[in-house]
């Protein structure tokens, strides 16, 4: 009998695994031959590679974690597409001015060839950017910032979004001066979607599946700027002032080690493609170290602070200005929406038509790239005593129609703002950082022209003013300019590093300092600020640094309706109507809806429960007798102003206060309601 149960229990057996490999059978026939496991060539080789990864994994890690690595190549691969994309940008602008020279003689022609050759390759940059990836455009910074503080917009950091803004800024780049735009933002941006997935791919070496934070998006957006410039200290500060709330001190040591990989390979391959001999500062100067400037000159570069800070005020708000015309403007949204390429082919082709030299070019300096002109602006001869540097300045079109050097000056600065404000407005791939810093640098060059003009030769004070650079007045303006335009101070030490002049170290930072000041002043929010408010990025810092109003605007002025409400004695239908009205976690609860008198609150899962209860016994309960009532809830009062409410709200786990004036209750404020408020001030500035 055991022998017949004991073979009963094989055959069945044996028919189970035949039927497991039927199934089996059909199911690898609805497969790809590729996916099965039983297909697997050079199994040894496969396995000797793995095996000799693994011990090359281990050798690493016993120098230094991974996570170092990806650092360093975070660094060295951003200035490889810097490089890169100067290299593409220098020969498309060569090619642009050689076909114009080719052209002499026939006005029209190069006409045509100066205005089309831009237009056409901002056109081509928004409707291809439009097309393949929209949220490449712009700079990328508030993004940036956005994503650091922990919310995510995944299709920001796609490999799509790489390819798109890459080939855009060179061709917004190739435009040369007659957009004046430049690639610090974008870059930014660049080097954080890098640092995105050299993230994943440490964390794939590693074996780790799971996100631990934004560290190296945290180093990327700092190697960003230094990569732009070799400038690496400077670039690791800037990163810290614009991301400010989102730098911790762990994070120095990472940006400052893959920032310093990243300006070693931008400059030596600056050596390689024959740019400079060895490493060096990227725009040369060759100020007088002897007598740098004269002890009374700090309170002209005082002046020229305060000057560039009005300058700076009168430039973010034309650049606020524009940004909420061109959204309530019918036509302008219109083009903005549908016909992107046309709305950028033809504002290019009118700031070309301004910019040929042969019309307000002559005083534009419309042949310079912004590499020339700013060496030009910090050239530490004067231009108007100078009859040799008059004829260098002829061959940049600085002076070629014979007016005084004042005269362009202040025509180019003029001009300038407002064709920046308006380039501003295109929707491609743009940085707005070094127009910025050149436009400040013409400013300080006027400045320092006129003070030599006035005083070189003479007694001033008792002391002989023998020659004045103006050169170090046009450095301090470039980083008193661009620094109070992003309400940052790191521009000072950028200025000193891309020259090489630590002589001006001390006039510089005094001139951004006091820029800064006027640029501050009744809360006027910066550049990036401004660019979060106009997308209504939740940029919360930003927001509350826009809304003058905030400290003194009480929040029950800016309170809506009054919230769903219980009374302690409440039954069941009138919890089920609270639950099903209400959306939130917590419902305040008062003594009765005559008196309005604060108890406290009670959880929304608490009164769930208490219908389940009334409904599964069948009974008319009280909701203080069945329900806890949470007497410690965090109130606040109408007379409060917004700023503490927000303060309130920022440390409150559950983000919900409650609002009572004389222990009657008022109403409730949750985060997302503060987020509105928040932006409905922003918006009356």
């Amino acid at each position: 009998m055991k022998s017949f149960d004991k073979s009963l229990e094989i055959e069945t057996e044996e028919e189970g695994n035949v039927q497991k490999q039927e199934n089996n059978s059909e199911a690898s026939h609805n497969k790809t031959p590729l996916l099965l496991d039983s297909w697997k060539p050079y199994k040894g080789t496969r396995a000797n590679v793995k095996e000799w990864l693994l011990k090359l994994r281990d050798c690493l890690e016993s120098v230094c974690g991974i996570q170092w690595y990806g650092f360093a190549t975070l660094g060295i691969l951003t200035a490889v597409l810097s490089f890169l994309m100067d290299f593409s940008v220098a020969k498309l602008q060569q090619a642009h001015l050689w076909l114009y020279a080719k052209l002499e003689g026939h006005i029209l022609l190069q006409f045509l060839c100066w205005t089309l050759y831009p237009a056409c390759i901002c056109a081509f940059a928004s409707s291809f950017s439009h097309n393949i990836c929209p949220f490449s455009t712009g700079s990328g910074i508030p993004e940036v910032r956005t994503m650091l503080t922990g919310i995510e917009l995944p299709h920001y950091l796609s490999l799509t979004n790489v390819f798109t803004k890459f080939l855009g800024l060179i061709c917004t780049l190739a435009a040369g001066s007659t957009v004046f735009l430049g690639k610090v933002g974008p870059f930014v941006h660049l080097s954080t979607m890098i640092g995105a997935y050299l993230d994943r791919l440490c964390r794939l070496i590693q074996g780790k599946k799971k996100d631990a934070g934004t560290e190296m998006m945290v180093v990327a957006a700092a190697v960003g700027v230094s990569s732009c410039f070799g400038a690496p200290v400077s670039g690791v500060l800037f990163g810290v002032e614009v991301m400010s709330s989102h730098f911790t001190v762990r994070h120095y040591c990472p940006c400052f080690f893959s920032a310093a990989c990243g300006a070693l390979t931008f400059h030596l391959l600056s050596m390689w493609s024959r740019d400079g001999e060895t490493l060096q500062a990227l725009f040369k100067t060759n100020f007088p170290t002897a007598s740098p400037f004269f002890p009374l000159e700090i309170l002209l570069f005082a002046l020229l602070g305060l000057l560039c800070g009005a300058g700076t005020r009168c430039y973010l708000f034309c650049h606020r200005w524009i940004l909420k015309f061109t959204k309530t403007n019918r036509v302008f949204l219109t083009m903005l929406t549908t016909e992107k390429g046309l709305y950028s082919g033809l504002v290019v082709f009118f700031l070309a038509s301004l910019t040929f030299p042969y019309s307000a070019g002559q005083y534009l300096a419309s042949k310079c790239t912004t590499k020339q002109l700013l060496s030009s602006l910090l050239e530490s001869r004067q231009w108007s005593h100078n009859a040799s540097v008059r004829l260098e300045l002829d061959s940049l079109e600085w002076s070629s129609s014979g007016a005084p050097i004042f005269l362009s000056l202040a025509f180019f600065l003029l001009m300038k703002m407002w064709m920046l404000v308006l380039a501003c407005t295109l929707p491609l791939p743009a940085g707005y950082f070094m127009p910025v810093f050149a436009y400040g640098a013409a400013m300080g060059r006027l400045f320092g022209e006129a003070v030599a003009y006035v005083t070189t030769g003479r007694d001033v004070l008792g002391q002989q003013w023998t020659s004045v650079n103006p050169g170090g007045y046009a450095l301090a303006g470039a980083a008193a300019f661009s620094g109070a335009a992003t309400h940052t101070l790191s521009p000072a030490l950028l200025a000193v590093e891309l020259t090489g002049q630590v002589t001006h170290a001390v006039p510089v930072l005094l001139s951004t300092l006091v820029a800064n000041a006027v640029a501050r002043s009744r809360n006027c929010p910066s550049f990036y600020d401004g660019l979060s408010i106009s997308k209504k990025l939740p940029h919360l810092p930003s927001l509350k640094k826009a809304c003058p109003q905030l400290p003194s605007t009480p929040l029950g002025k800016v309170m809506g309706v009054k919230s769903v409400q219980l009374q302690k004695a409440a039954g069941p239908a009138e919890v089920q109507s609270a639950v099903s009205n209400s959306s939130e976690a917590q419902i305040p609860v008062v003594d009765s809806h005559e008196s309005q008198v604060f108890l406290g609150s009670v959880l929304r899962s608490d009164l769930l429960l208490f219908l389940h209860r009334c409904q599964t016994q069948r009974i008319e309960g009280r909701l203080d007798e069945m329900c806890s009532i949470r007497p410690n809830s965090v109130v606040v009062s109408p007379h409060n102003t917004v700023q503490e409410a927000y303060n309130m709200l920022s440390v409150v786990p559950a983000q919900t206060v409650f609002v009572a004036d004389r222990g009657k209750l008022v109403g409730q404020i949750t985060m997302s309601e503060m987020k509105l408020i928040l932006e409905g001030l922003a918006k009356d500035i």
